[in-house]
């Protein structure tokens, strides 16, 4: 790269916690960084699941390069071993932390495409010669193009859920009844006429369907005439109630305990071996889930999907990449993150070298580097743009030098907690963040 490009920003792209977590590292180093944020607010994905409570304290959902920016402005740390919320983790740090970036945080930003200047992707002649440019799309319609050194992609995957089919793909009458699905976590201080009173399926596994039935079967979403299905596509639940007590995450464990002690009480039916094929019309508004086997859930008034979430790679179309075919991620991450193989805590401590795509100066950070794999959690991005922002900056011997320590479990497939905010949250929480509001049963979240 020439002289001049050199000293060109480096974008990145998401202004959620490991987005702006990166804009601190750059900084820290003196690095010039634009922050390209979609939503109208920062951390706007963070915002959008506000009210989730995290399973990780706020010990785990600070980056120490944004404590140290944030540091002079007179902002003070959260109690260490408190769980927030996704609003608190907003109004308490990521708030403050983008006001601190200043001018460097752009929102109404959306990317819509990253390429080499004056390359499309077939162009191989002198592509590491040239900047990046990334064309965003401003609120009006405008489009304007951002040159760039570098790209830390840290956009996340909350925007593109996967549908309820198990093939990957919307099953039929899935798009005309969107009215009747949520792919997320309901809201209790807002969801009870939505669900009270109501049957509502949960598809999915993981943590964050183990916080939907929490929801559902707590007060004000459960009354004494709700009825809560719990469809499954494996054939038996399994490890589908997670770690337990085996969890060093004691609220992700504590929401498995919590869902089987629902189960056992008749407040949930199980429905195991449930491949969703069909969404079809019922009396009364209702509607009937219609599975593979010729199974039907009947009479259905609301769908909860939790089946997880899968990378929007189609803005990187112009651009170089070595993603695992499977996983969407990384390919030498790939081997590391397998949920098949491993757990958020047996994920191997990872950096720039492993996050680098071919196009080089192009990196995947936070959820987005994980592709469609669940197990991510907060402190694994801290310290990929730790990597990242001090290889960018030349530092090699920090850059290399990467360590992590994470919490473990046998299981992880997502996300955490509801409850009331009092220090019962240690009994509720998920991978980096859950929805919260006040229930008899306590539970707990994840990170974009």
């Amino acid at each position: 790269m020439s002289s001049s490009s050199a000293e060109l920003p480096v974008v990145v792209i998401g202004s959620g916690p490991i987005g702006l977590a990166a804009a601190a590292e750059l900084v820290g180093r003196d690095q010039p960084v634009v922050v390209l944020e979609q939503g109208e607010h920062t951390a706007a994905a963070v915002q959008s699941w506000g009210h989730v409570r995290l399973f990780s304290t706020w010990a785990e959902l600070v980056s120490p390069a944004a404590a140290d920016l944030l540091a002079p402005t007179g902002w003070q740390a959260p109690e260490s071993d408190r769980y927030p919320t996704g609003a608190e983790w907003v109004s308490a740090y990521l708030a403050p932390l983008a006001d601190a970036l200043g001018a460097r945080v752009r929102t109404g930003a959306r990317v819509i495409g990253v390429a080499r200047r004056d390359r499309d992707l077939l162009v191989e002649s002198g592509r590491d010669a040239q900047p990046f440019m990334v064309h965003v799309e401003r609120p009006d319609g405008s489009i304007e193009r951002v040159a760039a050194r570098a790209v830390i992609d840290a956009s996340g995957t909350l925007g593109r859920p996967n549908p309820l089919g198990a093939e990957g793909y919307p099953v039929a009458g899935e798009s005309a009844h969107a009215d009747r699905i949520l792919y997320g976590m309901p809201n209790p201080a807002a969801d009870a006429t939505v669900y009270a009173g109501r049957k509502t399926v949960v598809v999915g596994s993981g943590a964050s369907a183990l916080t939907a039935l929490i929801a559902l079967t707590s007060e004000p979403l459960h009354t004494n005439d709700s009825r809560v299905v719990w469809a499954l596509r494996r054939g038996q639940i399994g490890d589908s109630y997670g770690g337990g007590e085996a969890d060093e995450l004691p609220a992700r464990g504590a929401l498995g305990v919590k869902v089987r002690q629902a189960v056992d009480a008749g407040l949930i039916e199980v429905v195991t071996g449930f491949r969703t094929t069909a969404i079809e019309d019922a009396a009364h508004g209702q509607v009937v889930l219609v599975g593979g086997d010729g199974r039907r859930i009947d009479d259905v008034d609301q769908v909860i999907g939790v089946t997880g979430f899968r990378p929007d790679l189609s803005f990187l179309s112009e651009v170089l990449l070595d993603l695992d075919p499977r996983l969407q991620a990384p390919a030498r991450l790939a081997p590391g993150i397998d949920p098949n193989v491993h757990s958020c805590g047996t994920v191997q401590p990872h950096g720039h070298d492993v996050l680098a795509q071919p196009d080089t100066g192009l990196y995947l950070a936070g959820l987005k580097s994980y592709g469609r794999a669940p197990s991510f959690l907060a402190m694994t991005g801290f310290e990929q743009v730790r990597s990242i922002a001090a290889a960018l900056a030349g530092d090699l011997e920090a850059a290399n030098a990467v360590q992590l320590r994470l919490p473990d479990t046998g299981v992880c497939h997502g996300a955490g907690l509801f409850d009331d905010d009092t220090d019962s949250a240690a009994s509720a929480g998920g991978c980096c963040g859950t929805p919260a509001g006040p229930q008899p049963i306590s539970i707990g979240a994840r990170a974009q």
